[in-house]
């Protein structure tokens, strides 16, 4: 999930960027970004448009956190139900197995009886409800045949491992449970930051909301920049790479060096090419995602929010990331941002809360908030300070 700072409807494009449709006001007056009104308070004690644009981006940012949560929860809950199905299945079947062991036992119980043998200890023991209770019986014990006594220590051990499964299975209940209300809370907390966001924009003026458009259009234009910054500097560092391993390439013309040289670079090479080629099939994916609606907590296909279309580009060229942002982050290596190659994955903020697909160019693919939809922009969109780290998945 994004955390932009305003939200933003399809316009024009300024260096790649999709920038939003402004209010003409806005876009002709220069002024409107120097009013000091929207740095300082009103006389009527309304919040300036600086404190309104930061608690709307803080809002988002924590909708967002939250919805990390959710889906951390949300996956945890359905390997938890799955485990406690499977639980109750095994126990149900161990159940029934003792009870037929029971049956068994009540058939030996019978043939003492026609034979007059100790009927209240073997009513005694066909009651007991523990192993111990069973060994505790030891003078049923020592009337009983051999192929009775195999019956009494199957019928002890199914119960006993039926016992333990059964608690297994009470555990896990309590611990779904317990996920259960981490899922219900996380959902209520993004929904209520995102209700806060839109109660506190709804209170803006028409004229306040040009003004922030402006503003807008003001740092993703400096976004743009930042991104064209990135991409000569990265197009300066492959083509000093390509003309180091051409001067290698020149300089290993003897057989015994030539050789050397093939082996240490082929590896490198091979390993470039899968990445990719595997890189090119997630990109491809991410691109036929773009103009689909966020939606916090989905994964596809109609709609997205931040983790899940990173994760959903990556299965399509065949790698398994995880769900949620804090995991992707670790599932892969951490490369500097100057490195950055497309396919490599993009995290933003402290707490790691969003993610995008970079394409190369300073740009990268991602869904970000409520409102908007899948596009393309600048990895500097919300500053520079904002990038956590990039990470290649494969």
């Amino acid at each position: 999930m994004a955390s932009h700072r305003k939200s933003r409807t399809p316009g024009t494009r300024v260096a790649g960027i999709r920038t939003p449709a402004l209010a003409t006001a806005a876009l002709t007056s220069v002024a409107l970004l120097s009013q000091t009104a929207t740095a300082a308070p009103s006389d009527d004690g309304r919040p300036s448009l600086e404190e309104v644009e930061k608690k709307v981006g803080d809002l988002y940012r924590q909708a967002e956190s939250a919805t990390e949560k959710y889906n951390a929860a949300k996956e945890k809950t359905a390997k938890q139900r799955k485990q406690v199905d499977t639980l109750l299945d095994d126990v149900a079947e161990r159940t029934q197995k003792l009870n037929e062991a029971r049956a068994e036992l009540g058939s030996f119980a019978a043939a003492q009886y026609r034979t007059g043998a100790g009927v209240p200890d073997t009513a005694t023991f066909l009651l007991a409800d523990t192993p111990q209770d069973i060994f505790d019986q030891r003078q049923v014990m020592d009337r009983m045949t051999g192929r009775q006594k195999e019956a009494v220590d199957d019928y002890v051990t199914r119960q006993s491992e039926t016992m333990k499964k059964r608690q297994e299975a009470t555990e896990s209940l309590e611990t779904l449970t317990e996920t259960q209300g981490d899922l219900k809370t996380a959902k209520a907390t993004v929904q209520k930051k995102l209700a806060d966001a839109r109660e506190l924009m709804s209170k803006l003026t028409a004229e306040e909301k040009a003004r922030l458009a402006a503003i807008e259009e003001k740092k993703q234009k400096e976004a743009a920049r930042k991104a064209a910054e990135l991409a000569e500097q990265q197009k300066a560092q492959q083509e000093a790479q390509q003309e180091a391993a051409a001067a290698q390439q020149d300089s290993g013309t003897s057989g015994s060096t030539s050789g050397s040289s093939g082996s240490a670079t082929t590896p490198s090479t091979s390993t470039d090419s899968s990445y990719a080629t595997k890189a090119e099939k997630a990109l491809a994916f991410a691109r036929a995602q773009i103009g689909k609606p966020y939606v916090w907590g989905a994964t596809g296909p109609g709609s997205y929010d931040c983790s899940g279309l990173t994760q959903a580009a990556w299965k399509a060229a065949g790698v398994t990331v995880p769900r949620t942002t804090y995991d992707q982050v670790n599932a892969g290596t951490t490369v500097p941002v100057s490195q950055a190659q497309p396919g490599d994955l993009v995290f933003f903020y402290d707490d790691v809360t969003h993610v995008g697909i970079y394409i190369g160019n300073g740009m990268m693919i991602h869904a970000p908030k409520p409102g908007t939809y899948v596009r393309e922009e600048s990895i500097y969109y919300d500053g520079e300070s904002s990038i956590h780290s990039v990470v290649r998945p494969a």
